[in-house]
């Protein structure tokens, strides 16, 4: 078989990608129309210019849409276009000319190729820092301040170092009842226990009030009261008033060390870095399984015409989206880890595809 690209490879490839490409170019015109008219109040009310809601919010905005809905673009593209061509009967010319089923496919791939390279280049190098710009953005202009409303917060510092707030307030920065503990093998060696912390950005460090610190050696304890104490230790303000979505914008080696950091204090947030990061690696891989599920429904030559096709693809694509975020319950639910979870759609319809490819020659 004869797997050098000729015109007929050319041709399709050029009429997938631009197809794929024109679909994204109308998605976005209308989605930032609804968008703006949805925000509109929220940028006159908070004094947002022009300026910055062009090019500090929607062209980050872009590239974000772009990679969220790929795989629906990517199969308006393919159900699209090999309609076209199965309608115009070029397909039955191709296949009567001597280019079998499989050989016609491979343009396909070579364009979900060059798609997945493209959405895995957004993924990891370009959306990162523009959702960085975009989230600082939406934080000043669209959604209110954070507030943390977590309780009984527990978390790790470092192997040893231990850190307990009975809650945190999130507008004066000030946690109640703080206790910091060091803990060597199963034992206690240093306590210290405050009615309040307060962050102190001079010292970028917690100013306790009324606290009592032990510390126990092997033969004897001392302890100390005051009214008073600054203590800088490895947790900022900003670990605490950190919205779940800030793993929007780090790189993959950002994204890698807050999730080690996030395991090694026990974090419960983890689970949203760890699915933001299986998304990352999962979802590029979505053009080439529904590439092959678009050309084989869209192949044949049907009464409907594009409509019937198009129909079905909508479907398709539109529940592999809806699948995929619904994967993300099974980690929050704690019923798969995240890489199986965020994987499994990818599995399932890859077997949907590779079925609907062979049945489709016949």
């Amino acid at each position: 078989m004869n797997w050098r690209i000729n015109i007929i490879d050319k041709y399709i490839i050029k009429k997938f990608i631009g197809t794929y490409f024109f679909a994204i170019l109308i998605f976005i015109v209308i989605v930032i129309i609804f968008d703006v008219s949805e925000k509109i109040n929220n940028f006159v009310d908070k004094g947002a210019t022009l300026e910055a809601i062009v090019v500090q919010y929607y062209a980050n905005f872009i590239p974000y849409f772009m990679n969220m809905f790929s795989a629906l673009f990517v199969f308006i593209a393919v159900i699209f276009f090999t309609s076209k061509l199965a309608s115009h009967s070029e397909i039955v010319a191709m296949l009567a000319g001597g280019i079998s089923f499989r050989r016609m496919v491979v343009p396909y791939i070579i364009s979900a190729a060059i798609i997945a390279v493209f959405s895995l280049s957004l993924s990891l190098f370009v959306i990162p820092p523009a959702n960085r710009v975009r989230l600082d953005f939406t934080d000043r202009f669209i959604k209110d301040k954070f507030v943390n409303t977590n309780k009984n917060i527990h978390l790790q510092l470092s192997p040893g170092n231990y850190v307990y707030m009975e809650s945190f307030n999130s507008w004066s920065n000030m946690a109640s009842k703080f206790t910091l503990e060091t803990i060597k093998g199963h034992t206690i060696v240093s306590k210290l226990s405050a009615e309040s912390a307060i962050w102190d950005t001079t010292i970028q460090g917690w100013r306790l009030y009324n606290y009592h610190q032990r510390e126990i050696n092997s033969d004897r304890q001392i302890i100390t009261r005051g009214e008073r104490m600054d203590t800088v230790i490895n947790l900022s303000i900003s670990d605490l008033n950190r919205r779940d979505n800030i793993v929007e914008s780090y790189n993959y080696r950002e994204l890698n060390e807050h999730i080690r950091t996030q395991k090694m204090r026990g974090d419960k947030r983890v689970i949203y870095s760890q699915i933001e990061k299986q998304t990352r690696l999962a979802l590029p891989f979505s053009a080439f399984i529904l590439t092959l599920i678009g050309v084989s429904l869209s192949a044949k030559k049907r009464k409907g015409g594009i409509g019937i096709n198009m129909g079905i693809g909508l479907m398709l694509s539109f529940s592999y989206i809806l699948f995929l975020r619904f994967s993300q319950m099974f980690v929050h639910a704690g019923v798969l880890p995240p890489w199986i979870a965020l994987w499994l759609p990818n599995l399932l319809y890859a077997i949907i595809a590779v079925t609907l490819y062979r049945m489709a020659p016949k």
